[in-house]
């Protein structure tokens, strides 16, 4: 297929409008590849806003069809799509120049059958389209058919071919691809019953590395079946193994599979096995991911993904909340809150949707947007969701409980960052009584609300008061949750900006970095929480005049904060004035 045709297939399976495709093509053609948007704008005599806003309506529509877009790095939306681009047209495998298509086709079939009927395997060469992907899909089948006829297989190609040319039709397979389809039904009828269904179960996998480990199975026949599948799969290229435990369907496998499970009675007894499948792989995520944790989770969240934009419906309404909180730890906890902020926001539209405006799970799903928009500086936005969550709460569950404890802090760690302070400590106090008297003295929850009221007291200057609260909820904190904990990194922090301003620069120097380590240690070092680490000990070494130590630190801070916050978050803009005052400061 050209690289023309195929983005023409892509936009009409996207969906795109008549200005998205011609932005998309524009985009994409070759010719075009590495010129500004400013460029592309002008070639195509249209404004720069109109043409930025057309590409990301283009970026969102795949995003929401193609999980595995989140799987590349590529910062730019218009680079993150070509490279997405590139590796589903070159895993298309354009067809060979009819030399090289018999070549290959030598290399699968045995000689001496190629031998007795060159002349057939030409045709057989020509009726697949000369596609490396079905002459490979034939190979493997003659394979296990070694007292089979060229001739004969040509038959049976040619009758699939009429017989499924209206399925072909329906499903908007390119012409170029039904030498793939026969290839196809025939290996499909070499598979067992079980075979197909767990191929079919694979075909609701996003288009990445798919993790599979049988050897966790605890059910020994089960396992049995999966490993048997696995291989007959194996057998006829119908599955790619690319190291051990990682597997990948070709694009057009996957649609052929997909098709065979549309058709079937068991459709939604499969999708309701995988949401539920990929539910339980989500309720691992913890909501703060160490590195390792990203690691091993990483390969499994385009497949999670694929669930809450295509299987949604397939979840129960218990577990609805589940899947696309969890999926949004994993983004927010690593500080990529763009990518968290969209499945929070599904999630409040589907609870609504499914569970009615009187349900806590809708309290659940505004608290955490409200949470997301509240550590993006987002306050106005925050606050109307957090009041909403709280007057739920109460109505539906009553004053004593545990989730009113928490819209009280959240509600007012926004009236204390607006300045409200007045407002935002007898909610604290509210909350630290509340928790106490829930779940007792000894809980992280009870460190968390003595934190937040020492914070509140060090904004309104009174140290005195601020400082045995945080020694406590540090005491607290490393005796409950280890010394390895990033709530541990932000008590130490408090704890040494509460001594830097009261003067007592020795006592904070070597808590900062604690505080440092730790959360490199914990979080990765491009974490908000790493930049806010890096911007106290700058502050530090400004304030006692050691220049030199400072200068990098700053400059690292707001790197990442540009990065992972964006330039208008108020931490940014804090790290930004706090750089620029020692700019001044130190070399003028």
């Amino acid at each position: 297929m050209q690289w023309a045709n195929f983005l023409a297939k892509e936009a009409a399976t996207n969906g795109l409008s008549l200005e998205q495709t011609v932005a998309f093509a524009k985009s994409f053609q070759t010719e075009n590849l590495g010129k500004t948007k400013v460029k592309l704008a002008s070639e195509l005599n249209v404004d720069i806003t109109a043409f930025t806003k057309w590409v990301g309506e283009v970026y969102e529509k795949f995003a929401q069809n193609s999980p595995e877009l989140a799987t590349f790095n590529n910062r730019d939306k218009l680079e993150k799509l070509q490279a997405y681009l590139s590796v589903k047209y070159n895993s298309k495998l354009d067809a060979l120049k009819p030399l090289a298509a018999m070549k290959l086709f030598k290399s699968l079939v045995v000689r001496e059958r190629l031998q007795q009927e060159a002349w057939v395997a030409r045709r057989i060469c020509k009726f697949l389209g000369y596609l490396p992907l079905a002459l490979e899909l034939v190979g493997r089948y003659l394979d296990k058919m070694p007292d089979l006829s060229l001739e004969t297989l040509l038959k049976r190609l040619e009758k699939k071919r009429v017989e499924h040319e209206p399925v072909v039709n329906a499903n908007s397979l390119m012409p170029d691809e039904y030498g793939i389809f026969e290839a196809f039904e025939l290996s499909w009828e070499q598979l067992d019953e079980n075979a197909q269904s767990f191929g079919c179960l694979l075909s609701l996998c996003a288009l990445a590395d798919i993790p599979l480990s049988v050897e966790t199975i605890e059910d020994n026949k089960k396992q049995q079946l999966n490993e048997k599948a696995i291989a007959d799969l194996l057998e006829l290229h119908l599955l790619q193994q690319k190291s051990k435990g990682i597997y990948r369907l070709n694009p057009q496998i996957r649609q052929l599979l997909r098709m065979k499970l549309d058709k079937s009675s068991e459709a939604d007894e499969a999708k309701t096995k995988f949401a539920a499948m990929m539910l339980e792989v989500a309720k691992l995520i913890p909501q703060q991911l160490n590195p390792e944790d990203i690691l091993n989770l990483t390969p499994h969240i385009p497949h999670i993904t694929e669930v809450a934009t295509h299987l949604s419906e397939y979840l129960g309404d218990e577990n609805l909340i589940t899947l696309f909180t969890k999926l949004a730890w994993f983004y927010q906890s690593q500080g990529l809150y763009q990518q968290a902020e969209p499945w929070l926001q599904r999630c409040v539209e589907l609870t609504q949707n499914r569970l009615g405006l009187e349900h806590i799970d809708v309290a659940t799903s505004l608290n955490n947007l409200a949470a997301l928009y509240e550590t993006t500086g987002r306050y106005r936005e925050a606050e109307p969701l957090l009041k909403q969550a709280l007057v739920l709460r109460k109505r539906l569950l009553g004053e004593e409980n545990t989730d009113v404890a928490t819209s009280l802090s959240y509600l007012a760690l926004i009236y204390e960052y607006t300045g409200r302070y007045s407002e935002a400590e007898p909610l604290y106090q509210q909350a630290l009584e509340l928790w106490k008297r829930l779940v007792g003295e000894q809980h992280p929850h009870v460190a968390t609300s003595l934190n937040n009221l020492g914070a509140l007291y060090c904004y309104t200057k009174r140290y005195s008061e601020a400082e045995p609260l945080f020694k406590q909820a540090l005491k607290l904190r490393k005796h409950l949750l280890g010394d390895n904990h990033p709530d541990v990194a932000t008590s130490l922090n408090n704890l040494a900006q509460l001594y830097e301003s009261t003067g007592r620069y020795n006592q904070a120097e070597p808590l900062y970095q604690q505080a440092l380590e730790l959360s490199k240690r914990l979080l990765g070092n491009n974490h908000p929480d790493v930049a806010i680490s890096l911007n106290n000990l700058a502050a530090l070494y400004r304030y006692t005049r050691r220049y030199r130590k400072a200068k990098p630190l700053f400059e690292k801070a707001l790197k990442i904060c540009e990065r992972t916050l964006g330039i208008s978050h108020p931490t940014t803009m804090t790290v930004r004035a706090n750089y620029a005052s020692f700019l001044r400061e130190a070399y003028h």
